[in-house]
C-alpha cells in the first residue's frame, strides 16, 4: 500500500439568473460556473496544482455531458434551469489516481463552496513537490527520515505487521556489486527531495515477496533492502551514490 496524505479540495459554485432568456417549466434560466481550488494548511485557497485534469459528468440532458478541463482552475460554465448531483472526477498528477466526488449543484445561493478531503499518494516526485505548496509535507518527511534513522544504526529492518516490532535481517551485507551497509548509510545522507525519489523507486517495485511497510500515523516508511529485486537494488545503489557524492 502506497503512503498517502490528506488534502482538501474546494469546489466553488457561482450562478445568476439570465433575465433575457425565457423560463423553462416556470424556472428561470441561469448561468452557472464551477471552479476547483486547493486549501493550504491555514485554509487559504491556492491553485490545485496537484491535479492533472478534471472531468465533470453533467446531467445526460446536456450536449456532450462529460467535459474535461486541464487548465487551472478547471472552470466549467454552463446554462440551465435545474440543479442536479454532479459527479466530478479529479485526476492527480503523474498518474497518481482518480478521485471521485459528488457535488450538489443547486441555486439556493448566488455563490457557495463545498470542501472535500482526498487522499494523495506521496510516491510521485512531481506530485510530492506540488503537495508541499499546500503546506509542509510533514508526513512525507516523517516517512522518509524514519527509515533513514533506522539505517543509520547499520541495521536493515522490516516490520512485523502483527507485533509492529522491528526485526533484523541476517543476510550477508553484500549482494552482487551492492554493499548493503554502505547503501543503508548513504540513505541517511540524502536530502528530503532525494528521499522522495527513494520512496517512488521502492514503492513502484513492491511485490508480495518484498518486505515494506507504510505507517503514516506513526511516521514510518520502512523497507528491507535484502528483499528488493536485484535490478531495483542496483538502481537504488546508483541513485544514492550519485546523490551523496562528495557528502
Amino acid at each position: 500500500m502506497v503512503a498517502s496524505v490528506k488534502r482538501t479540495i474546494r469546489i466553488k459554485t457561482a450562478q445568476h439568473i439570465l433575465p433575457d432568456l425565457p423560463p423553462v417549466e416556470n424556472f428561470p434560466m441561469r448561468q452557472w460556473s464551477i471552479e476547483i481550488v486547493l486549501l493550504d494548511k491555514e485554509g487559504n485557497e491556492i491553485p490545485a496544482t496537484i491535479l492533472d485534469k478534471v472531468t465533470y459528468h453533467l446531467h445526460p440532458t446536456f450536449v456532450n455531458p462529460n467535459r474535461t478541463f486541464t487548465e487551472i482552475p478547471f472552470r466549467i460554465e454552463e446554462q440551465g434551469w435545474g440543479g442536479f448531483p454532479l459527479n466530478i472526477s479529479l485526476f492527480l498528477l503523474e498518474k497518481g489516481g482518480e478521485r471521485k466526488v459528488t457535488h450538489d449543484l443547486n441555486f439556493l445561493q448566488e455563490s457557495y463552496e463545498v470542501d472535500h478531503v482526498i487522499q494523495v499518494p506521496v510516491n510521485k516526485p512531481g506530485l510530492a513537490a506540488e503537495l508541499a505548496k499546500s503546506g509542509p509535507a510533514d508526513e512525507i518527511n516523517a516517512l522518509l527520515t524514519s527509515s533513514a534513522s533506522t539505517k543509520r544504526k547499520g541495521a536493515v529492518t522490516n516490520t512485523d505487521s502483527k507485533t509492529k516490532k522491528p526485526k533484523l535481517s541476517s543476510s550477508p551485507m553484500v549482494r552482487g556489486d551492492v554493499d548493503i551497509e554502505k547503501l543503508a548509510f548513504g540513505l541517511t545522507k540524502l536530502s528530503e527531495d532525494d528521499l522522495v525519489g527513494v520512496v517512488q523507486m521502492v514503492s513502484d517495485s513492491w511485490t508480495p515477496e518484498e518486505s515494506a511497510a507504510n505507517n503514516v500515523e506513526e511516521g514510518e516508511f520502512v523497507f528491507d533492502l535484502f528483499t528488493l529485486k536485484e535490478d531495483v537494488l542496483k538502481n537504488l545503489w546508483d541513485y544514492v551514490m550519485k546523490n551523496t557524492e562528495g557528502k
